[in-house]
């Protein structure tokens, strides 16, 4: 089950944990079902993530800018994303996800599992994940800088991957680090992205295509 944060990242006003709840509640219209998703987007502090100026909107229902051209993912999506990659199973299991960011979705994942990876490929952004993670008491997500296009084979196989920028392939090393009947959800494409799951079975790959989603492109390299 989630855990809460609790004492001075409550917040006060538009970070309010009022705010949030409406929030969460937002998510339940708009069909997110797994109350377990909801408790763990409940219990991360989103405006501990995104920048200061953009505190009073942490809680609206979209993506906000970071700097160095990347984005926090909107809240329906890290919720549609982890629902997706739970249904079905009793855990999330070893969890890798791909684009760190400033280590929002990693805390969320957190909440749900005991291992997760998460690599970032820009080191002032890697650095703020760290900070925030820091903040809020989350010791669990162990963090690298790393081109996450070549995964992370030191941890693998993975029982869940999670992909938070757009690829108009599957990467073929990470499909290669998940484990046996693991998962792992990317956005594909270019202009037009999909959400898509990857199932990795016994005698077969399985491919799901999803929601159209909006994600930055996934980049190789370090910075």
């Amino acid at each position: 089950m989630a855990r809460s944060v609790s004492g001075s990242l409550a917040g006060v006003g538009m970070t309010s944990q009022r705010t949030r709840g409406r929030m969460i509640e937002r998510l339940r219209e708009q069909g997110i079902a797994d109350e377990d998703v909801l408790a763990a987007i409940a219990a991360v502090p989103r405006h501990v993530f995104v920048e200061e100026a953009l505190a009073s909107r942490a809680y609206e229902d979209t993506a906000l800018p970071l700097g160095f051209a990347q984005t926090i993912s909107q809240p329906y999506v890290v919720a549609r994303m982890i629902e997706v990659l739970r249904a079905g199973r009793a855990a999330l299991g070893r969890t890798l996800e791909i684009g760190a960011g400033s280590g929002y979705q990693a805390a969320v994942l957190a909440q749900l599992t005991d291992e997760v990876y998460a690599i970032e490929r820009i080191g002032p952004l890697l650095a703020r994940a760290r900070v925030n993670l820091r903040a809020i008491g989350e010791q669990k997500v162990r963090l690298k800088h790393a081109d996450g296009q070549l995964g992370l084979p030191e941890a693998a196989p993975f029982d869940t991957i999670v992909v938070a920028a757009a690829s108009a392939r599957v990467p073929p090393l990470l499909t290669q680090q998940l484990a046996l009947n693991g998962r792992l959800i990317l956005p594909l494409g270019t202009v037009s992205q999909q959400l898509a799951l990857i199932e990795r079975r016994a005698d077969a790959w399985v491919e799901t295509r999803l929601d159209a989603v909006r994600f930055v492109p996934l980049r190789s390299g370090v910075e």
